[in-house]
């Protein structure tokens, strides 16, 4: 459980280089001696596991590493946090300018810039301290770090979509992109589903929405993106989770709150 006394802080250190993450650890212990590293873990996947297992107060998040980005790793902390627990707050770690920096302004998270600084380090220190002790006993951190994902996904710069190219046997099958209802991850392939058919393409999710349509295709969950144009209906069930229905298909699809937003009524 994560903690709000002042001499119980944990954190995570997520850094794929271990002298990278041997020198944030040496900084954090001679700049804040009150927070105890309960982990260092050198890849994405590692990341969520024993996030969720050890529920930090703070996670200090690479955001280039193997397995997961650090991106991907927050957004599936986010859709898999239990609810009403305090969600931990993040700080993310880069050495790439790629990510809009100006996107943390203002934010729950806040970033370093490798090699990291002991006068930078400080000043997200303090602003760590002020937030934890303001959202002692909340779940902001939480709502804070999902409206700030969507700022922070690399844009898409891929040339658009216009035809699915899909294996069938020893078939190729032409798709046009106004036939798919909904794009669905499984390993490393792609399940699209039409209304009459579904069909593997391999590519990745994060591959495809780059030559999609943001405006047609929305991402409803970590592996899900569903042509907006067949949703019939968005319904929330007595726990808060919401589900949408396909025209023309009879299973239910589930929405994770990373993207509940786009369901708020307008």
């Amino acid at each position: 459980m994560p903690s709000t006394n002042p001499s119980e802080l944990r954190a995570l250190i997520a850094e794929d280089e271990p002298i990278l993450a041997a020198a944030l650890k040496h900084a954090l212990q001679k700049l804040w001696p009150e927070l105890q590293i309960v982990a260092s873990v050198e890849n994405g996947v590692a990341v969520v596991e024993q996030t969720l297992a050890l529920r930090p107060d703070v996670l200090f998040l690479d955001i280039k590493m193997p397995g997961k980005s650090g991106l991907e790793a927050a957004q599936e902390l986010a859709e898999e946090w239990p609810e009403g627990q305090a969600f931990p707050l993040i700080v993310f770690v880069t050495a790439y300018d790629e990510y809009a920096i100006s996107a943390f302004d203002h934010a729950a998270a806040d970033y370093v810039l490798k090699p990291i600084s002991d006068a930078r380090l400080g000043k997200t220190i303090a602003r760590l301290q002020q937030r934890l002790q303001q959202d002692a006993g909340k779940d902001q951190a939480l709502e804070h770090l999902i409206g700030q994902l969507h700022n922070l996904q690399p844009k898409a710069g891929a040339e658009r979509l216009t035809v699915i190219r899909a294996a069938v046997g020893n078939q190729i099958r032409m798709i046009p992109i106004g036939e798919v209802i909904y794009f669905e991850a499984s390993d490393k392939y792609i399940n699209v589903v039409t209304a009459e058919s579904e069909s593997l393409i391999r590519t990745s999710l994060k591959d495809l929405l780059q030559q999609l349509d943001s405006q047609q295709f929305w991402q409803v969950h970590r592996g899900t993106v569903v042509n907006c144009q067949c949703i019939q209906v968005a319904t929330r069930d007595e726990n808060g989770k919401l589900s949408i229905k396909l025209r023309g298909r009879s299973e239910s699809l589930a929405v994770s709150r990373v993207f509940a937003h786009l369901f708020r009524q307008m």
